[in-house]
């Protein structure tokens, strides 16, 4: 028999109605390791989500963190070249820093010996 489906997997582990399919899906379950798991990971979640209460549930933001996203997206649309320009400047920081990385990786390889090790010429 085939691995049983997730959603099939899902259905069992919030208890849903068993049907006469199930039956076979359960024998795959105790024979198959993969498929036991999978269902075992499964019921976990749906029994921590079951115990989820209302003050686990995030915080509504206070009212000057909407007011701020307000702000910075009107002025974005008000001035396009804002935009651009911050983005231009986080582009040229990351490729200050690739240009860093590649040369000190490349005289780190140079250091290892690049440069002393004897040159083969031809047959």
């Amino acid at each position: 028999m085939p691995h049983v489906e997730p959603a099939h997997l899902m259905d069992l582990a919030l208890g849903n109605d068993v049907s006469n399919d199930d039956s076979g899906a359960l024998r795959h379950i105790a024979a198959c390791n993969r498929c036991r798991e999978e269902l075992s990971q499964i019921a976990r979640v749906v029994a921590t989500a079951r115990e989820v209460e209302e003050s686990d549930l995030p915080a509504t933001p206070p009212e000057w963190v909407w007011q701020r996203i307000t702000q910075q997206l009107s002025a974005a649309s008000a001035d396009p070249r804002r935009t651009r320009r911050s983005t231009n400047r986080h582009g040229r920081t990351i490729r200050y820093a690739l240009g860093l990385l590649v040369g000190i990786a490349f005289i780190w390889w140079w250091s290892r010996g690049y440069g002393t090790r004897p040159r083969i010429t031809g047959p």
